[in-house]
């Protein structure tokens, strides 16, 4: 310091002060005091508050309060020796040694002056200042409330404060933190060769752009749910090493004006400041609807929000090393301004695993299970059709836990049974009671099924049938096996298919002369399959290869979209008549096949009404001992054998 400059008397105080709290090593802010100083000299200052204010209560001796009765009596008998008398309280000392100290509350006495004198007591008045008191009282309750306010902003801040709410929600998972890579994705072997070049792009960008070749600003993941796209996202970031953005497409949408568009801009310009990344938006069609698809009138937030959303999307390079990459199961629905080139210029289908892929997904999940040596996984993936990588994983935890259910030391493939007809038909209403003629009725609904599964040509064999109630409504099931995965249907295949639907219902009729409402999802099934075959598939002589369905479309309807028959009411006429032909033609085949096996039925039914459940096998066996053979022909008439032309000729 220069001479001629002096120390200001608070520089000189706040020194003193800083190295009595020892906090001279402390960094200085700007006004000379570190962070932890400031709070130190609050804390010391309202210590002394309250220790100024507590002390005559800590360090004064032992005081009796008594009333102001007790009091008068006192003075009137002499024994009082001292009195201060304050505004509220008067405190003084008997006579005695010691004296011992006393208090009353103060009460409008005119005579006590009086009879003091009189007395000769000696006494004096006492001030008392209420400024501190008065102090105290109003700052600790704001204090109290400043203390709850910050720690509810604090909670806010976190996740909703009213300066975050145009942050983006996303989740940021780090180079290391991703731990998925192409090994642990199977099933889906073209979509991951599409993604294969979107990890050499991050990881080598200089291949990409040898020739002048740009890689997609934006890759579009369309598929089922439960296919994987989100896991095959994760996979490319773990390939390629960088950053992943993760967020769902309705975490940009609020209640308030804005904040979606400014979580776009806040998520982009986090994904270009760590950029090589990945920036995944799931479930898309929550931000990305088509705008204008809703008669009713739009939604300004979602819209503005899609708006920015298209503006970054336009708005930076791939050279930049920000990918972004999107899922959703509703394609149809997405703004085509979103999928135009330049945006999301490319679409990978995510579907449904074949029997190879299954089995791959279904090896991927049980590494970690300890399998029975009976458990054949090409068998369970040829259970398994149409199911998608969730399913399947869904059915090895479920094995898992019904064995270490049962104490047993591996999954055995009784426990996979269990756990396919768990996902398929529910769990067993173990506690569900039918009676006798249900259960009997029952037996014979499924057992029609499966005689008529096993008598047509093109149906899927019996895997199992069973009565035991499962789901919510089902009480019984048969469950077929297909052989190998089909993409296309026959004719002659859908024909069969009607036959087996409708081998419950007829059943019933043959045998109770009766029928019952367990068969209202095997007719509607039906009838959807004869009028596809009808109005979609062209499968109609009568009507000829005229399409008279319009496409599907979705439920969010364009502006000005008037949903509507294409064809007269004279052709509808045609179409029911056709529909309701198909229907009783398979109607009327399958109650030949039964009357033809009605032993067969009678055993079937039987057996099931005491086992609850039979497997295909014992089914076939049955079948093959029974004196007549029934085989469907491709056209939809059973080729019958000798006795049922005969009966057909005696009029039976």
């Amino acid at each position: 310091m220069p001479p001629n400059e002096k120390k200001r008397p608070s520089e000189n105080f706040t020194d003193k002060l800083r190295a009595v709290l020892g906090l001279n090593a402390s960094p200085k802010t700007k006004d000379g005091l570190p962070p932890q100083a400031r709070f130190s000299i609050w804390y010391f200052l309202v210590a002394i508050l309250l220790f100024s204010y507590l002390q005559p209560l800590i360090f004064s001796g032992k005081v009796e309060t008594i009333p102001y009765s007790r009091f008068k009596q006192h003075v009137a008998e002499g024994n009082v020796v001292k009195l201060t008398i304050g505004p509220d309280n008067i405190n003084g000392t008997l006579a005695g040694s010691p004296g011992q100290a006393f208090t009353t509350i103060r009460v409008d006495d005119p005579d006590l002056v009086k009879d003091l004198d009189a007395q000769q007591v000696s006494y004096s008045g006492r001030y008392e200042n209420k400024f501190l008191s008065g102090l105290l009282s109003w700052i600790f309750p704001l204090v109290i409330f400043f203390l709850i306010w910050r720690y509810a902003m604090k909670k806010m801040g976190s996740g909703m404060g009213v300066m975050s709410f145009s942050k983006s929600k996303a989740k940021i998972f780090a180079e290391n933190d991703t731990k998925v890579s192409f090994a642990d994705v199977a099933g889906i072997d073209e979509a991951r060769e599409e993604l294969q070049e979107v990890v050499e792009f991050l990881s080598t960008p200089e291949k990409s752009q040898k020739l002048g070749g740009r890689i997609p600003k934006g890759v579009l993941l369309v598929g089922p749910p439960g296919t994987g796209k989100t896991l095959l996202a994760r996979a490319v970031a773990g390939e390629a090493m960088v950053p992943f953005f993760s967020i769902s497409g309705s975490e940009f949408v609020e209640m308030f004006v804005g904040v979606g568009a400014a979580r776009v801009r806040d998520l982009f310009s986090q994904a270009a400041a760590k950029a090589p990344c990945i920036i995944f938006i799931d479930e898309l069609d929550a931000l990305g609807k088509a705008r204008g698809m809703n008669v009713m009138g739009g939604h300004d937030e979602r819209e503005q929000t899609l708006n920015q959303l298209l503006v970054e999307m336009d708005g930076f390079e791939t050279n930049k090393g920000v990918i972004i990459m999107a899922a959703t199961n509703r394609p149809e629905i997405l703004d085509p301004a979103l999928l135009r080139p330049g945006r999301f210029d490319r679409q990978v289908l995510v579907d449904r695993p074949d029997i190879n892929g299954r089995e791959a997904i279904l090896k991927i999940h049980s590494r970690h299970v300890v399998l029975g040596p009976e458990v054949d996984l090409r068998k369970l993936a040829g259970r398994t059709p149409g199911f998608v990588g969730a399913d399947l994983a869904n059915i090895i935890n479920e094995a898992a836990l019904l064995a270490a259910r049962n104490d047993k030391e591996t999954v055995e493939l009784t426990d996979f049974d269990e756990a396919i007809d768990r996902v398929i038909a529910g769990l067993q209403k173990k506690n569900r009671v039918m009676n006798a003629q249900e259960k009997e009725i029952v037996a014979f609904h499924e057992s029609g099924h499966a005689i008529v599964a096993e008598s047509v040509e093109h149906a899927d064999p019996v895997h199992k049938i069973s009565i035991i109630p499962r789901g919510i409504a089902a009480l019984g099931y048969t469950q077929q096996q297909p052989t190998e995965d089909r993409y296309l249907m026959t004719r002659s295949e859908l024909i069969d298919r009607l036959a087996v639907l409708l081998g419950g219902r007829v059943a019933e009729e043959v045998v109770f002369n009766e029928i019952s409402t367990g068969a209202q999802n095997d007719l509607q099934r039906a009838s959807g399959i004869a009028r596809s075959m009808v109005m979609e598939y062209g499968m109609s002589d009568r009507l000829g290869l005229v399409n008279y369905e319009r496409p599907r479309q979705s439920m969010f309807l364009p502006e000005g979209f008037s949903p509507g028959k294409n064809y007269s009411e004279a052709m509808a006429t045609q179409i029911d008549e056709e529909v309701t032909r198909i229907i009783e033609e398979a109607h009327q085949r399958v109650r030949k096949i039964l009357l033809a096996r009605r032993t067969v039925l009678d055993d079937l039914a039987r057996l099931l009404s005491h086992e609850e459940s039979v497997q295909g096998d014992e089914l076939r066996k049955m079948l093959s001992a029974s004196p007549l053979g029934v085989a469907a022909s491709s056209s939809g008439e059973p080729s019958r054998s000798i006795a049922e032309k005969e009966d057909d000729d005696s009029g039976i």
